[in-house]
């Protein structure tokens, strides 16, 4: 069966969201209130770059996908908005849900569904959205999450396991039918706080084993051990799995989600929040390396360091919450500033120092400190190879490279 869907929100989830949609058959309507946003995307202007966004946004133009800056009738919403937290109280800040379900009730018909695919907190359906609907209103809420990452999203909104949240069997099948359209994997139904719960657990997992990798990196530098020949051979256990350190940890899920249990629970996530700050500590560690090396090598003109990589992760164009805009941060404390910021994949300026030059950002930097491993730096090695190398991500195969 299919049904007319209006997608809220056309940002990283939204718009290939909405795109798949159409792909398989619905007819949907993608809304935001970014004027500027819509009119880019009839114009054929995508927000953003990613493997296979160019062509199923080819083929839904051609199923007559529409863009608009209001809500429209339809039989179903899916809210994806942006969640931010509280940096004080590190709770969610539900603004942007709120609104865009509000924007829904004020023009939906009874029988209408809402799911929300934004990453939420344990209970804010019933703390914040649920009281919106009027009462004497049949309007179904669900919460959806989405599970992908950049620089793969096409491929996991088809392959990834879903879970969906509902108060009533015939609502999740409904739901079930409509993502079942399209994603090859397994589709869970639960409850709607079970699924709000499940998301946020599930990065939070990450975060703390990365925080482990990362506290391992401290633990090894201050005992001169390689951090990373420890973890392969631990590795080698077979209920052992560690992650890979680096310079911090980046985008929207890992590095915000966690701090919604902490706020929600203060006391009780205790590892929760030493994995957060331990987390939030690398971009600091980074720069504390690169002040032992550039002594090691009598070099103090910051103006000379080169931080390759401004974006989270390697080879997309997301810089929500990236190691680099941290340390930047970081630095601006310290009163240090003149450094160099290069990123194949950013193509707007967005912090002072920043190169669009590859090969000007090489001959300005005497030290190159990698903070992102996009492709090009691993092809570039010959390139680099005489320059002062902290490599945080352990890509770059030289002799005289320095480590976290």
């Amino acid at each position: 069966m299919k049904y007319r869907i209006n997608v809220v929100g056309l940002g990283y989830i939204g718009l290939p969201t909405a795109l798949i949609l159409c792909d398989s058959g619905h007819e949907v309507i993608g809304t935001d209130c970014n004027a500027q946003l819509v009119n880019e995307l009839r114009e054929n202007q995508k927000s953003f770059s990613e493997d296979g966004i160019g062509e199923l946004y080819n083929r839904a133009l051609n199923k007559s996908i529409r863009f608009e800056t209001e809500c429209v009738d339809a039989d179903v919403y899916i809210v994806a908005v942006p969640t931010p937290y509280d940096e004080v109280q590190k709770k969610i800040d539900p603004r942007y849900v709120i609104s865009a379900v509000q924007s829904v009730i004020d023009i939906c018909h009874d029988g209408s569904v809402i799911a929300i695919e934004s990453t939420i907190s344990p209970g804010t359906i019933d703390k914040h959205i649920r009281p919106l609907i009027p009462a004497g209103r049949d309007i179904e809420l669900s919460h959806v999450p989405e599970r992908i990452i950049p620089g793969r999203i096409i491929r996991e909104l088809r392959s990834n396991s879903r879970t969906i949240g509902a108060d009533r069997e015939d609502i999740a099948q409904k739901l079930k039918s409509i993502y079942g359209s399209f994603c090859e994997g397994e589709i869970v139904i639960t409850d709607i706080r079970t699924a709000e719960m499940t998301k946020v657990v599930e990065n939070t997992y990450r975060d703390i084993n990365i925080a482990f990798a990362n506290e391992l990196t401290k633990i090894c530098r201050q005992a001169d051990l390689d951090v990373y020949e420890v973890i392969r051979i631990a590795n080698k256990h077979p209920r052992v799995n560690i992650l890979t350190p680096g310079p911090g940890v980046g985008g929207h899920c890992i590095s915000v989600d966690p701090w919604f249990l902490v706020g929600e629970y203060p006391g009780l996530a205790n590892i929760i929040l030493a994995a957060r700050k331990i987390n939030d500590s690398m971009p600091e560690f980074v720069l504390e390396r690169l002040y032992t090396v550039m002594k090691e090598n009598d070099l103090f003109d910051i103006s000379r360091v080169g931080f390759y990589g401004l974006t989270y992760k390697e080879n997309v164009d997301d810089v929500r919450e990236s190691p680099t805009l941290q340390l930047i941060t970081s630095m601006k404390r310290h009163i240090a500033f003149g450094a160099n910021f290069y990123d194949p994949y950013v193509k707007k300026k967005i912090v002072d120092g920043q190169m669009m030059d590859f090969d000007e950002f090489i001959d300005r930097s005497d030290i190159i400190v990698v903070m992102v491993a996009h492709d090009q730096i691993k092809e570039s090695i010959d390139r680099i190879k005489d320059k002062i190398i902290i490599d945080t991500r352990n890509v770059i195969s030289l002799d005289n490279v320095y480590h976290l």
